[in-house]
């Protein structure tokens, strides 16, 4: 590779300033490096036009890590502090950037992609990035100062999931007896949460529960970002949008949430619960739309009562109504934990009474608990395949009416197809 690559991609990039054509011709630009770096191989020049393209439209030096399988999080302190989570915590990347400068223009570059301004005046911002991999990235950028060491990114990479319940049983995240119960609850159209914290699986148990309901019913799922992607052929995903850096455009998870109940939802679903959304949730899941469903962050059962009312607040719910709210409208809660081997469903528990107090009925540690049985005997009656959609029947020897060019339709005597005398009275 030549030594000045990187001078070299700058000088490529303000070329492409001046003529934007040139991102359209990679034989003209393949010319442009061989002039400019001299003698270089063929090898050479494709590396420097894949930095070109990365600099330019992708992460630049961060694709190389993104590349890797598994990756969830990507974080960068400074110029020379780069670390990756694959799963195991964060580890420091053998990669780093020239100098604070190239972080900046890559953070740069990336909130005004998530239609974010990003500068002196506003030193911080957030947004997502959809990828042509199907990936969606959460990106925070803040720079220098406020930070101390240099800009600052952290990238979240989100990936739709659509593992089944028998995978996650297989990669020991649930136990059979786990996931026997989890489908006599999703059958038995009881309503629950997925809580735990960053990474630990909560949308992957999610989308493989959704995955399980019946494939007579509809479901309407509203996201922040669009991850879960449930085996099922009748989900609909309605997904939030942020404000532009001129403050308008937003489309809240609350306002989805009020348009989903104007769409005939089955169920209605919360990737996840994160503001003032959770009353429109709960007033949702208390008029009839039960079997629904959402995540939380929230480390232990034991803290959901108070995340809950914390987010309730926001939407101006006292503590006494979101109590009965929730009481009312969400039975189960699953507590999803990341360790050293993996991920696991960590336990089981119930919201009982008002105001709402928690009770573990199951963990993986230790299995069934007092109330276990009494809660999985109580979903037994409750078990029911909804009705199927038929197809409406029409009679063999049924002809098509000669106006309308309907079947089985009533039309009034008198009526020859013209509306002149369609009037009152005058049809019988």
């Amino acid at each position: 590779m030549v030594d000045n690559a990187a001078t070299l991609v700058a000088s490529l990039q303000s070329a492409l300033a001046e003529e934007p054509d040139l991102a359209h011709n990679p034989a003209a630009l393949a010319r442009r490096i061989r002039e400019e770096a001299g003698v270089i191989s063929d090898v050479e020049v494709l590396e420097i036009l894949r930095r070109l393209r990365n600099d330019t439209s992708g992460l630049g030096l961060l694709e190389q890590v993104l590349a890797r399988p598994g990756i969830t999080d990507v974080v960068v302190n400074g110029p020379e502090d780069v670390f990756v989570d694959q799963g195991n915590g964060l580890q420091r990347a053998a990669i780093s950037f020239n100098s604070d400068a190239e972080v900046r223009r890559l953070a740069t570059r990336l909130a005004i992609s998530c239609g974010q301004r990003l500068d002196d005046a506003q030193p911080f911002a957030d947004g997502r990035i959809n990828r042509d991999d199907g990936t969606s990235l959460r990106i925070h950028a803040l720079l220098a100062p406020p930070s101390e060491s240099g800009t600052c990114l952290s990238i979240r990479v989100l990936r739709q999931t659509n593992t089944s319940l028998d995978d996650l049983v297989d990669n020991r995240t649930l136990t059979r007896e786990s996931a026997e119960l989890l489908r006599t609850m999703i059958a038995a159209r009881t309503s629950f949460l997925v809580i735990g914290g960053t990474g630990s699986g909560k949308t992957t148990l999610l989308s493989a529960l959704l995955s399980e309901i019946s494939v007579d019913e509809r479901l309407l799922i509203i996201e922040d970002t669009a991850e879960l992607r449930p085996n099922h052929p009748h989900a609909v995903t309605l997904v939030a949008r942020r404000a532009n850096a001129e403050g308008s455009g937003e489309i809240t998870m609350a306002q989805l949430l009020r348009q989903s109940l104007r769409m005939r939802p089955d169920r209605i679903v919360v990737g996840e619960i994160r503001g003032a959304e959770v009353v429109d949730l709960l007033a949702a899941l208390n008029t009839g739309h039960d079997g629904g469903a959402g995540t939380l962050h929230a480390n232990s059962l034991h803290e959901v009562p108070a995340r809950m009312e914390a987010l309730a607040a926001l939407g101006g719910l006292d503590r006494t109504g979101l109590h009965s709210q929730l009481a009312a409208a969400v039975d189960v809660v699953l507590t999803m934990a990341r360790q050293p081997d993996g991920r696991r469903l960590r336990e089981i528990g119930i919201l009982t009474g008002n105001p709402v107090t928690t009770e573990v009925i199951w963990t993986t540690e230790a299995g069934p608990r007092p109330g276990y049985q009494n809660f999985r005997d109580a979903l037994a009656p409750r078990t029911h395949a909804p009705p199927a959609f038929e197809p409406l029947a029409v009679e063999e020897d049924t002809k098509p009416d000669a106006v309308t060019g309907n079947s089985n339709l009533h039309i009034p005597a008198g009526f020859d197809g013209s509306l002149d005398n369609f009037r009152t009275g005058e049809i019988s």
